[in-house]
């Protein structure tokens, strides 16, 4: 259904600077449709006359990516130098707010002195799957935890003049077919899970700018959904900043403007500013809506300070970003185990160094976040600048998991030679990478027939994972010693270096839950959705709100991490503003533990988890001493959406604090009455046994479609209608010309074929650029070169006309030509 123009409640009604809104009245219809698309892939419009300058807006969560030359969004051209700091997935577990503002505030200052507007970041979508391949720029399972660390790094950027965009809203926790999956999320989920992150951004972050994303969310784009961006994220949450597609996101250019979405990236060579100046010329559109997103825009310019990237005098002190980087990582690390207390090494001790990765590091991720770093440490070279006693260095296996003897046979041998053994092992980079997901959550077989060989000779064997995600760890048992330091940035190497000889106490903790095997996970047999729909039929039970449930089934539990030393925790004393405990250092080193705050409501009427995370602290504490702690309840803390009133409430009763070092391992028990409401379930409670008492894993579509309270869609494609602007290139398996179901099985074909001659980067260009690609995704995505004409003309050959189909397409390239559109504007 078109969305019709409505009162708006935005910027516009608000104070709007005089400067702005005399700015707005003298720009004609067309300048006012021009700026809301892009100039090119990274800037906006300018317009001269005006004093109108273009934005400029950059690719990087965790490092400015600031391409020199060809623009593309995957992270494929060179950008200029930055530091590339430890990736989200690595600096959630920190659990350091503090330490996360200070991170935002030297990224500020990086993307100023490059001349960045806006830093596309950071990503806060929620881990509902081990598998998302870009789980490593997200947080955690947790809307709690990825809210604060985020709303954190948001006020750290922007206290440099610089926005932060927080991205992407909402519903994207998947890579395959990004752009055209339609997300079925009951209202409990979406908002107690897949929005509280986005509203703590916006109420604590005042972020300046927020991404949509690609996918449906019932059945509504993302970039259109009037009940998330007008109704939620303007009227409920208050934003009055600047909405963007993600870059080839728009799918319908009137109703995003109408909805709320203010500004389509990349440009499209005047193809959008065409169709709003014609909606407004018809009576579709109101010029005031055109106002709006105008002024939000202006508005945005002015409180960003772009400094020219010819003034020299605006520059960063790269060694100091360096040591920032690497104490991040330090703080972020995790030791997951260290039987017989193996770490930290000590003095004498000889040290067998054995792995690819010691000597090229995995500190990133792959696609638009990719960063080109001011410099890289390796485990190798930090290792002999902090005069650990080496025997050797081995590679030991092939990087992209191609098994080779004579390595192996080599690493074994030096094995032999050492007191101790660090295994440097993990995922390659084209294994986590934007626009596809993981296969499955195991290493590399070469790397674990690898480790199985070095524990025979030398069970003395620590191994240092590299990876941004939960990967499966059949062979825990055997090896004693197990240090994740996820990807942490440039400086990662040195940072391990200081953990495994001591200097440093290691403090990070898990912000995510890891499974003993993947079945385990409750959205297992649905993720990815492959065709039509992704089912969130889990429902609320996403990471330890499920597997609190059933602590058989996991590894390693939320929360939790080593240090070198032990903490103890007592006094819990309760009050309406929060809760206060004395935790005492019990060991022999100073360290910092982390201290967790769980809440459960013992008796509802509605299907709740086990526990809920609600605060945490990190608190650093000298050997032998204690300190009391308090951690204060806010308007998260008891709160729950209440479906039949669409507003958010308290239920009355009593609740069980808890409080831990992880969410399985919970130190002091107290009880809380805490007025408020009654708030019922608008379902049968008999009818939705697998979320009450059962097993979320389990639920049926029936079940789920009576939580949902509506028919749910079909999660195939429709194979007997013709393809359309919104289907994907995939979906030209079942299409009516001969040609087109050519073209998809050579696509098909590719990718496997690139992986087994180990050209694994240019299979997974293919999967994003080209095999989940919408119709309309390559009109959006070619800059103007080919317009929704020439798409449509793609459509007629597919559709089974290919004649007619190709004199389209030549028709209208040649009106495009003539017409001066060939090229982005300039």
């Amino acid at each position: 259904m078109k969305q019709t123009a409505s009162t708006f409640t935005g910027l516009t009604d608000m104070t709007v600077p005089n400067d702005i809104a005399k700015l707005v009245a003298q720009l004609s219809l067309e300048e006012k449709a021009s700026l809301l698309s892009g100039k090119n892939f990274w800037e906006t419009m300018d317009i001269p006359r005006l004093g109108i300058s273009s934005l400029f807006l950059a690719d990087g969560p965790h490092g400015i990516r600031k391409q020199q030359a060809a623009a593309d969004h995957l992270g494929l051209n060179v950008s200029v130098p930055a530091t590339c700091f430890p990736t989200a997935a690595t600096i959630a577990n920190s659990w350091d707010v503090k330490l996360v503002e200070q991170m935002g505030k030297y990224l500020g200052v990086e993307a100023r002195s490059l001349g960045v507007n806006v830093l596309l970041g950071p990503g806060i979508n929620i881990k509902r799957n081990p598998l998302c391949g870009r789980n490593f720029e997200y947080y955690s399972e947790d809307p709690y935890l990825t809210g604060k660390l985020a709303a954190a790094l948001v006020r750290g950027i922007q206290s440099e003049g610089v926005a932060a965009c927080v991205k992407h809203y909402a519903v994207n926790n998947q890579e395959t077919n990004r752009m055209a999956i339609n997300a079925i999320v009951d209202e409990r989920a979406l908002r107690e899970i897949y929005l509280t992150a986005f509203e703590m951004v916006v109420k604590e972050g005042a972020v300046q700018t927020l991404m949509t994303a690609y996918n449906r969310i019932n059945g509504v784009y993302a970039n259109e959904h009037s009940y998330l961006l007008r109704q939620i994220l303007r009227e409920e949450w208050g934003f009055t900043g600047l909405v963007v597609t993600d870059w080839g996101g728009s799918n319908d250019r009137i109703d995003g403007l109408l909805a709320s979405s203010d500004l389509e990236m990349p440009g499209t060579n005047g193809e959008s500013d065409r169709e709003l100046v014609a909606a407004v010329q018809s009576g579709r559109v109101a010029e005031s809506y055109l106002d709006e997103s105008v002024s939000r825009l202006l508005y945005l310019a002015k409180n960003t300070s772009r400094i020219p990237e010819n003034n020299h005098e605006i520059s960063f002190d790269v060694r100091a970003h360096h040591e920032v980087a690497r104490h991040i990582a330090e703080e972020s690390i995790v030791l997951l185990k260290n039987q017989g207390n193996l770490l930290p090494l000590q003095k004498g001790q000889r040290v067998a160094i054995i792995g690819d990765f010691a000597r090229s590091p995995r500190y990133q991720g792959a696609g638009s976040s990719n960063v080109n770093p001011t410099q890289i440490s390796t485990l190798l070279g930090a290792a002999q600048q902090a005069g650990i006693q080496l025997v050797g260095f081995e590679p030991g296996y092939e990087r992209y998991g191609k098994r080779n003897q004579s390595l192996q046979k080599r690493a074994i041998n030096l094995a032999k030679k050492a007191d101790v053994v660090l295994l440097c092992i993990g995922l390659d980079e084209a294994s986590e990478a934007e626009g596809l997901d993981r296969p499955h959550m195991r290493l590399p077989d070469n790397q674990i027939e690898l480790l199985g060989a070095l524990q025979s000779v030398n069970p003395a064997l620590v191994v240092i994972l590299s990876c941004g995600c939960a990967v499966e760890m059949p062979w825990i048992g055997t090896v004693p010693a197990v240090l994740h330091a996820y990807l942490s940035g440039q400086a990662g190497a040195e940072a391990i270096v200081n953990i495994i000889t001591g200097k440093v106490n290691p403090s990070g903790k898990l912000a995510e839950t890891y499974p003993l095997r993947y079945e385990e996970v409750p959205s297992a047999t649905l993720f990815p959705g492959k065709e039509a729909t992704a089912e969130y039929r889990e429902s609320l039970f996403v990471g330890y709100r499920y597997f609190d449930r059933f602590p058989e089934k996991v590894l390693f539990p939320f929360g939790y991490g080593l240090s070198y030393t032990s903490f103890s925790y007592r006094d819990l004393q309760i009050s309406e503003e929060g809760v206060s405990f004395v935790i005492q250092n019990t060991g022999r080193w100073d360290g910092k533990e982390i201290a967790q705050l769980y809440v459960r409501k013992k008796a509802s009427s509605l299907f709740r988890p086990e526990k809920e995370l609600k605060g945490f602290i990190k608190v650093f504490i000298k050997a032998g001493e204690e300190q009391r702690v308090f951690i204060p309840f806010d308007e998260y803390t008891f709160r729950v959406f209440d479906v039949l009133n669409k507003t958010w409430s308290v239920e009355e009763g009593e609740y069980e604090i808890l409080v831990g070092a992880s969410s399985r391992d919970i130190r002091l028990r107290g009880n809380w009455y805490k007025k408020g409401h009654m708030v019922l379930s608008p379902c049968d409670p008999a009818s939705l046994i697998s979320y009450y008492t059962g097993d979320p894993a389990r639920v049926s579509r029936e079940e789920f479609q009576y939580l949902m309270e509506a028919p749910l869609p079909s999660d195939r494609w429709d194979r007997t209608r013709s393809l359309s602007y919104n289907d994907t290139v995939a979906q030209c398996q079942y299409a009516k010309s001969c040609f087109a179901r050519l073209v998809f099985h050579i696509i098909d074909f590719l990718p496997p074929f690139f992986r087994k001659i180990g050209m694994r980067n240019q299979a997974n260009l293919i999967m994003m650029s080209f095999y989940y690609m919408p119709f309309r995704g390559i009109t959006k995505m070619m800059g103007g070169m080919v317009n929704r004409a020439m798409a449509e003309g793609l459509l007629v050959i597919a559709n089974g006309h290919f004649f007619k189909g190709i004199k389209h397409i030549v028709k209208e390239y040649i009106k495009l030509r003539k017409a001066g559109y060939a090229k982005y504007r300039t």
